[in-house]
């Protein structure tokens, strides 16, 4: 198996490289910050897997496609593309911080869509592959404050990859939204996050859930399968305090 994974050099993008590594998938991991991607690979070299690199900004929409493809070619092809790159900040809409929700949007939405296109026009020439989207539980409704722009990113970013699964759905085409609950990584440190689970435990819950290749699944599955669902049914007033 051979996996792509943007967003690779920390968090849940290098904890997936790491688990994807010992199953022994050769990698191809793109993100900004070549150094950490370089360490990382160093990092797997003794579990004798092929780990290719390159920095990537996925914003850099050009450089999406021909990072990508030079990646391809390196590995020899791809099966599966892991759409993993994103933000979190944002403001309250109308509180002057257009430039962190726009950032936001640009880079959850617009940037993933430039990683699907390419991924998928790799795997529509191959005639098979597996695309990975790594949405979040917060797509299932409209969130407050600092998070309102994140939540309709990923409520986009999901229905994109349920559009794309329609569209090859009785091909040898995987499509897999990924909808993670609350995982502590390096990048939320301090934040008040009920039933949170590390890393290590977030990112294996996520490979597993990539090798089964579901159309969808929340992670870790208990209990986000069971919150995600009351979170989409839950009254506005009771929405505002929780969240």
């Amino acid at each position: 198996m051979r996996t792509l994974i943007t967003g690779a050099s920390s968090g849940l993008g290098a904890g997936m490289a790491r688990e994807f590594a010992a199953r022994g998938h050769d990698l191809a991991l793109a993100a900004r910050r070549l150094d950490r991607l370089e360490a990382l690979r160093d990092e797997l070299a003794p579990t004798g897997v092929r780990v290719a690199v390159a920095a990537l900004d996925v914003d850099d929409h050009d450089a999406v496609f021909a990072t990508v493809r030079a990646l391809r070619d390196e590995l020899g092809g791809l099966d599966r593309v892991v759409v993993n790159a994103g933000l979190g900040k944002g403001a309250p809409i109308g509180t002057g911080r257009f430039d962190a929700n726009l950032a936001t949007a640009r880079t959850n939405f617009v940037s993933a869509l430039a990683q699907c296109e390419v991924a998928m026009e790799i795997f529509r020439e191959q005639g098979a592959g597996h695309l990975v989207v790594v949405s979040s539980v917060a797509a299932d409704r409209g969130l407050r404050g600092a998070q309102t722009t994140y939540a309709a990113t990923k409520a986009a970013l999901s229905h994109l990859a349920e559009g794309i699964r329609v569209d090859v759905a009785g091909t040898p085409i995987r499509v897999t939204t990924l909808a993670p609950g609350f995982i502590r990584t390096d990048l939320n440190e301090g934040m008040t996050m009920p039933f949170a689970v590390d890393a290590v435990t977030g990112a294996r819950a996520m490979a597993d859930a990539v090798e089964r290749a579901p159309a969808f699944a929340y992670v870790p599955t208990w209990p986000w399968s069971v919150l995600g669902r009351v979170l989409r049914v839950m009254p506005t007033p009771i929405l505002r305090r929780v969240t």
